[in-house]
């Protein structure tokens, strides 16, 4: 159902033969303790990086080597959120973005998307209008726990979107100007719940999705410049809060499914954009938490607290294919267009990669594993595609003061 809007467990798979991924930091990395069966560096040297060997006992493969890049500016350490990392590729000026939170602060990294070795480091502090109205600007100013930062890429512009336990903040995409701003109304909730707003996506040709803690899906009407921003409707189909939204990846006919929905207690929502958002289908609730979702050609790829990862056929809600692909909580998802790669993050410090095929004779979604990488003793909190066809992805974990990218070799 949709208002208009008020006007004003089980064990990770083995990586697979043969690892190809070149894995490069980021953030200046801290020391940790080394644990028992760490592979230690060798001093076999190749394109300027440390060739590390494999721990007795593992599969054999081809060896992933690290390349520390150092900051130029001060650290800054992630929190532990569902999807806490996104990434805004700027090929013509061969950059990459990256962007995580920590209580009030967004932390930028800027990388040259060719070696990695240029990388600039910027902090956004975020805080809110302290009145209850919406638009540009606002009076007093107060510090603002952050949930989610996003950039949402339309035709005619590009924001920089945050969630808080506030409301809504929407930047130009350096997040230099802060250009709407829109708060949450805590007398819509019970006594004692939790009120924060959480998931964001860009969709069709000018709208942005945001989620909220009751259930609300608040979809902005985002004009091609300036601060004339609308809540144009709220979409009111979940009972709990809602935990990720993501746009379709691929294009698609007009009219077709272009926008997914997730919530705490496991239910999902395939809508279609336009005017009116319109319902299509909904996959009950599980009991399970979905922390990420992802639409691609029409499937529905879910992530879910057990460690599963689950294919659903977004117009009917019919479930494809259920893999068992973490041992714990999955944090993350993302999907690469243009390849089908999957990328999958968790609480288990691993990240996998998997391969998503369309089966003529059944017409349906298979997937496969390709590989996984193991981020020593880390919380996975934050992964995520570089570039549309998957070569390069990017990973970051709680408490963690860098973000470690892997390319494709």
């Amino acid at each position: 159902m949709a208002r208009r809007a008020r006007p004003g467990a089980s064990a990770p798979l083995p990586p697979t033969e043969p690892r190809h991924l070149l894995p490069l930091r980021l953030f200046r990395p801290r020391a940790r303790p080394r644990c028992h069966g760490d592979a230690r560096p060798t001093d076999r040297v190749a394109t300027a990086t440390l060739a590390t060997p494999r721990p007795s006992g593992s599969p054999a493969m081809t060896s992933p080597r690290r390349r520390p890049v150092s900051m130029t500016a001060g650290e800054a350490e992630r929190a532990a959120l569902y999807n806490n990392l996104s990434v805004l590729p700027l090929p013509a000026k061969q950059l990459t973005h990256f962007a995580t939170v920590h209580c009030g602060t967004v932390t930028v990294v800027s990388a040259s998307s060719a070696d990695g070795l240029s990388c600039a480091h910027r902090q956004l502090q975020a805080k809110e209008g302290g009145g209850s109205g919406s638009g540009g600007g606002g009076g007093g100013a107060t510090p603002s726990i952050l949930t989610q930062a996003a950039w949402c890429v339309l035709p005619s512009r590009t924001l920089l979107v945050l969630t808080s336990q506030k409301g809504i903040q929407m930047y130009e995409a350096d997040g230099s100007i802060m250009v709407y701003w829109h708060a949450l109304d805590a007398s819509e909730s019970s006594p004692g719940q939790a009120v924060f707003a959480r998931g964001i996506a860009a969709s069709g040709q000018h709208f942005v999705c945001v989620g909220t803690s009751l259930g609300h899906v608040l979809v902005f009407d985002i004009p091609s410049k300036g601060t004339n921003i609308t809540l144009s409707e709220v979409l009111e189909e979940h009972q709990g809060a809602v935990t990720d939204i993501a746009a379709e990846l691929c294009e698609q006919p007009e009219g077709a499914i272009d926008l997914v929905t997730a919530d705490d207690a496991g239910g999902l929502c395939a809508w279609r954009s336009g005017e009116e958002f319109q319902l299509v289908s909904k996959i009950p609730a599980s009991g399970c938490p979905c922390p990420s979702v992802r639409l691609w050609n029409g499937v529905i790829v879910a992530g879910y607290g057990s460690g599963q990862i689950r294919l659903y056929e977004a117009a009917s809600g019919t479930l494809w294919a259920e893999v068992a692909a973490h041992a714990r909580w999955i944090y993350a998802l993302d999907v690469a267009p243009l390849s089908g790669k999957l990328l999958s993050g968790a609480e288990d410090s691993f990240v996998a990669v998997w391969g998503l095929t369309c089966n003529p004779d059944t017409e349906g979604i298979e997937i496969k594993h390709c590989q996984s990488e193991c981020v020593m003793d880390t919380q996975i909190c934050g992964a995520r595609f570089c570039d549309p066809e998957g070569r390069t992805f990017a990973v970051t974990g709680y408490d963690l003061s860098e973000i470690i990218r892997y390319v494709q070799l």
